[in-house]
């Protein structure tokens, strides 16, 4: 038996669904950014930097677009942030520039 999930029309089975792909397939690729950024850090060769600097381009835009795709089914949203939150929070980090050497003058 299939259930509808209202919100989004995506099935609901035992099995995996196309959301379910794309969101395993987001997370590989989100996991992948990480470990190109860590090989790219620790490159010793010119050559060898650029070629892990192209892949990891490659893979950045990949979980980019994945992300969107995501975005425009509704399976991957956001809770819009409240005026009062947003300022609350400026205020917070802007008290922590302040304790920072330099804050004053950092921007």
């Amino acid at each position: 038996m299939t259930i509808q999930n209202p919100q989004t029309n995506t099935p609901q089975t035992p099995d995996m669904n196309d959301r379910d792909f794309i969101n395993d397939i987001l997370a590989t690729e989100k996991y992948m950014t990480d470990a190109y950024s860590t090989a790219m850090n620790e490159a010793s060769h010119q050559a060898l930097y650029q070629d892990i600097s192209a892949i990891a381009k490659e893979t950045q835009e990949c979980q980019r677009n994945l992300f969107n795709v995501m975005f425009q089914k509704g399976w991957y949203s956001f809770d819009q942030a409240q005026p009062q939150a947003l300022q609350q929070d400026y205020q917070k980090f802007t008290g922590y520039k302040q304790q920072l050497p330099n804050g004053s003058t950092m921007q």
